[in-house]
């Protein structure tokens, strides 16, 4: 055997000294041993990592060397080539080998560094990795310096079924801001000393989770988080890894994300209690259950995307590793099957403080920024959207253009549909009549490309994808698609993907209403059957699409879309999409049994005459994980479109609106606030174990000066009295005095009604036009919140007729709603169903119901617990009172309830 030539430096360096030598034992093989060595080396791989076959199956002795090098590190490949040619009896050029390598890299030649020595290597490599994160428009920007603090709310438990007691004013700020801090808390221990292992950060769509994922790698590296604690952590994006082409292990995908490839993956495997992963994208996942998602269990094992994340998700493969999960608030129903006793928290956005911020760091100008910022700020609504990170940097992007171009500030956007299109419509900025042809047609191919991977459930594209609809080398796949390289068998595959999901979604939608309406008679127009009557599993997924479907129907987006693009919509669309909303209430029962979940918000009637056993089963497992919600996703819907007119006809199909189980935002109350206000006569509202947000409280400051002469003054005696804080039901209270609002009934159940809710609610009681129906179940009121009410109930103007009261436990504080029977112009029954009445308030009550001015025709008392005497006092009323029904099981008569009324409640 040739000995391969001297170094003729010492200075040369080690990699290239282990290159020659692994080429010469190559070289030394005849064909037959070359050929057994590539089996061999694909057959057993080394730590668990094998080079693809297809690299293999051609290989000389040189390319076999750069295979083995690049892939395992110059001085690992020797040890993998010396250990597969004992196996290829090639045991004489594997002695060899190691006799050479001795001579010449010596006996210590630290291939890989011990676990010790490489985190710090890692943790560099991560820094100069994530130093910075590109923005959707591809400009790169230090993430520490554009990172802005987001809102973390750990998820407590959920909303009491009881609430015996009296509501208690919510915290002020449950959430808190994203500092190192609150990142640190997310593993902490709970309330039983038990430290989590999965913690899940759940938002919507653009709402930071990716970006604060990444700011905890970045943190964790810069040595501020999980110090001690944590050796390595590695972020994986799951819709990236699902749709990796073969096959790959935990080990390869760790291997992806280390500087290089001589990492010792097998001793960090060994301590998995000190590893971090970050699953970014949950969601994505397929459905458990199938075949091909069984989860894998070993960590060396090639298996695909999948079982590899399914694996993980589960604890079947690393128990003992952390987890850090980021999914869709839309859809964390479909994890927890998959999830071993999860830590949830949800992102929820920017504060007010957050978004200047934001706008500063964004603009990086500070006239810029304040003259931006005072304008979304003036613009109620569209500020209140900025608390969504993306459609902040959507609003900064437009206006940052504008300014450039000295254009004024005056185009406002009220929902999320019309600031997408306003950005799509400011960076297309096509010609008025030369380009519009052309870009119409790029925009269609764009679209339908979007509709495709949204319906298949791909967020990345191949070339041939873009060749397909022409797209490659188009303007809108420079503006929208991000290109990307992946890992392939042969060679680095290249992948484009929208600039976010979001976008995808909303082009997706797009689509529907830039198709002509072609089809027979009746069925939807534009292909819209698939979106909203197609796959119900897709129905979590396909939620914001169906969004931006509605926003885009809207009068002023048609308008838009139309002035900008030449695209005109069909009218017939809306009208199908109109019609569809209407059966969903028409198949839905109009009183549902209390703790129902709502569900099916994109499956048509058609598709629920014949479920079979297996679909039932699987809306049940929803409805129990309280995943979704029709109604709430439904308002959401018409709330984008802005138009009064279309909201109203399509209430008419939904006499009845239940929210059940539900942790309202501010948002979820602004637009359930809409809706009410452009609602039929005859609606009725029930919430059910609903939680209302904190209030927020404004914070004045006062001067110096100020604050002497009030000290001076001996006080705050006079013009000290405070208008007292609206509270979080504050905007739907508003609604229900709207002229135009035609709600009748409102239900309030376990919603733990606080005193300046029950204020709030009793102003809009004086000045509802329609309201004639008022039900507040256990909904933990005080004897104050009570009084209030009742103050409202006995107001000249007021027309509620029938109310019902369910609250053990307030005893002496009913003696307000039995003050009120003296004075209420309207009210016709009284429900105490369920509450505890002394003898006194007995005698109490019974000499209210004879007041003159008493115009009760129906008290229901069943299940109050009544003394013989206070009997007699009730039957003595009756006698009195012919035309007054009394139901109570141990009156002589049994009249039924009032209808409508279900004693579930």
């Amino acid at each position: 055997m040739e000995e391969p030539e001297a170094p003729r430096s010492s200075a040369q360096p080690r990699a290239a000294a282990a290159r020659e030598l692994l080429l010469a034992a190559l070289e030394d093989l005849s064909q037959e041993q070359l050929k057994r060595f590539r089996h061999k080396l694909r057959d057993a791989p080394a730590d668990g990592r094998s080079i693809p076959w297809g690299r293999l199956e051609r290989a000389d002795a040189v390319d076999l060397a750069d295979q083995l090098t690049q892939f395992y590190g110059p001085e690992p490949a020797l040890d993998v080539a010396r250990k597969t040619l004992k196996r290829a009896d090639a045991r004489d050029v594997a002695a060899w080998l190691k006799e050479q390598r001795l001579q010449r890299l010596g006996p210590s030649s630290a291939a890989q560094l011990s676990v010790s020595e490489y985190k710090k290597k890692y943790r560099e490599h991560v820094l100069r990795q994530h130093a910075k994160v590109k923005e959707r428009n591809a400009r790169s920007v230090k993430i520490s310096k554009r990172f802005t603090k987001l809102l973390i709310a750990p998820e407590s438990a959920a909303p009491e079924c009881e609430a015996a007691g009296p509501a208690e004013e919510p915290e002020p700020e449950r959430a808190r801001r994203s500092d190192t801090h609150t990142f640190n808390r997310l593993f902490s221990r709970d309330e039983e000393g038990q430290r989590p292992l999965t913690v899940v950060l759940q938002g919507p769509a653009g709402i930071g989770k990716t970006m604060a994922a990444k700011k905890i790698l970045y943190d964790w590296a810069a040595g501020k988080l999980y110090q001690g604690k944590v050796d390595f952590a590695f972020f994986l994006p799951c819709a990236e890894l699902l749709e990796r082409p073969g096959t790959c292990s935990l080990a390869d995908l760790i291997l992806d994300q280390c500087p290089d490839r001589s990492a010792p993956v097998r001793q960090m495997l060994q301590k998995s209690e000190r590893l971090l992963f970050i699953l970014d994208g949950a969601d994505e996942l397929p459905a458990s259950g199938l075949a091909e998602t069984a989860p894998c269990t070993d960590p060396f094992e090639a298996a695909g995307g999948a079982r590899v994340l399914g694996g993980l998700l589960s604890k079947a493969l690393l128990p003992q590793a952390r987890l850090l999960v980021t999914t869709r608030t839309a859809d964390p129903g479909r994890l927890q099957g998959r999830l071993c006793s999860p830590q949830c928290a949800e992102v929820r956005g920017f504060s007010d403080k957050d978004k200047k911020k934001y706008f500063y760091k964004y603009f990086q100008d500070d006239w810029k920024a304040e003259r931006a910022y005072r304008f979304v700020k003036e613009n109620e609504t569209l500020f209140a959207l900025c608390f969504v990170p993306f459609v902040c940097w959507i609003v900064c992007t437009v206006l940052r253009q504008q300014l450039e171009l000295g254009q004024d500030l005056s185009r406002t956007s009220k929902t999320t549909t019309s600031v997408y299109l306003l950005f799509i419509v400011s960076v297309l900025s096509p010609e008025p009549a030369a380009d519009r042809s052309g870009l119409q047609g790029e925009l269609r191919k764009l679209c339908r490309l979007a509709r495709e991977g949204v319906l298949g459930r791909r967020a990345h594209f191949t070339e041939k994808d873009l060749e397909r609809l022409q797209l490659r080398g188009s303007k809108v796949q420079t503006l929208f698609l991000s290109k990307k390289e992946l890992p392939g068998v042969l060679q680095a595959e290249v992948s484009y993907q929208f600039i976010d999901q979001s976008f995808q979604e909303f082009f997706a939608a797009l689509s529907y209403v830039l198709e002509e309406g072609e089809g027979p008679p009746g069925a939807p127009a534009g292909g819209v059957a698939e979106l909203l009557r197609g796959d119900p599993a897709l129905r979590h997924h396909l939620a914001l699409t169906t969004r931006f479907l509605f926003g885009l129907l809207s009068a002023e987006r048609t308008r838009d879309l139309e002035r900008h693009f030449g695209c005109v919509v069909s009218e017939r669309l809306k009208q199908d999409v109109l019609a569809w909303v209407q059966e969903q209430g028409q198949r839905r029962p109009r009183v549902l049994p209390e703790g129902a979940e709502d569900a099916n918000l994109l499956e048509g009637p058609e598709r629920s005459e014949s479920k079979s056993e297996e679909e039932e089963d699987e809306e049940e497992d929803e409805e129990e994980g309280g995943a979704f919600n029709f109604s709430m996703a439904l308002l959401y819907c018409l709330y984008e479109t802005q138009e009064s007119a279309f909201v109203h006809q399509a209430l008419r199909g939904h006499p009845e609106l239940a929210l059940e189980h539900l942790r309202l935002s501010r948002m979820d109350l602004a637009v359930l606030s809409y809706c009410l206000r452009c609602c039929p006569a005859g609606q009725a509202l029930r919430l059910v174990s609903c939680a209302l947000p904190a209030p927020q409280k404004k914070k004045k400051k006062k001067n110096l000066v100020k604050r002497l002469q009030n000290s001076l003054s001996g006080g705050s005696s006079q013009g000290s009295t405070r208008k007292p804080q609206p509270s979080s039901l504050h905007p739907l209270c508003e609604a229900l005095t709207d002229q135009q609002c035609g709600l009748t009934s409102l239900t309030l159940s376990r919603c733990r009604l606080p005193d300046s809710a029950c204020r709030d609610l009793s102003q809009a009681l004086r000045l509802a036009p329609a309201l004639t129906e008022l039900s507040l179940l256990h909904s933990g009121l005080s004897e104050e919140g009570l009084r209030v009410l009742s103050d409202g109930l006995a107001w000249p103007r007021c027309r509620v007729q029938t109310l019902r009261l369910q609250q053990p436990g307030l005893q002496e504080a009913l003696q307000h709603v039995v003050a009120l029977l003296r004075h209420s112009p309207a009210l016709t029954t009284l429900d105490l169903s369920g509450c505890q009445l002394s003898e006194p308030m007995v005698t109490y009550l019974c000499a209210a119901l004879q007041h003159p001015g008493c115009r009760l025709q129906t008290l229901s008392l069943t299940s109050v617990e009544l003394g013989e005497q206070s009997l007699e006092e009730l039957r003595a009323v009756r006698t009195a009172k012919p035309g007054l029904v009394i139901t109570h099981p141990a009156l002589d008569s049994h009249p039924e309830p009032s209808k409508g009324y279900s004693t579930a409640f």
